[in-house]
């Protein structure tokens, strides 16, 4: 039986004191639709999901 993790692959968000020093990339963008624009194609990359954390963050997942 092949049981997939699901993982955080990346952080992305306009302000930098929401991230915590860790093992996933993080990316800071200048606002809102930057924060958007780089969200989804890291996800198309990564073949990941967007999900938005409503405090000016966005996760990418990989399920």
């Amino acid at each position: 039986m092949n049981m997939s993790k699901d993982e955080i692959v990346a952080i992305v968000t306009t302000d930098k004191n929401k991230v915590l020093h860790s093992g996933v990339a993080a990316f800071l963008c200048d606002n809102i639709e930057e924060r958007d624009n780089v969200s989804l194609l890291i996800s198309k990359v990564t073949e990941g999901m967007v999900h938005d954390l409503e405090n000016g963050c966005v996760i990418i997942v990989r399920h």
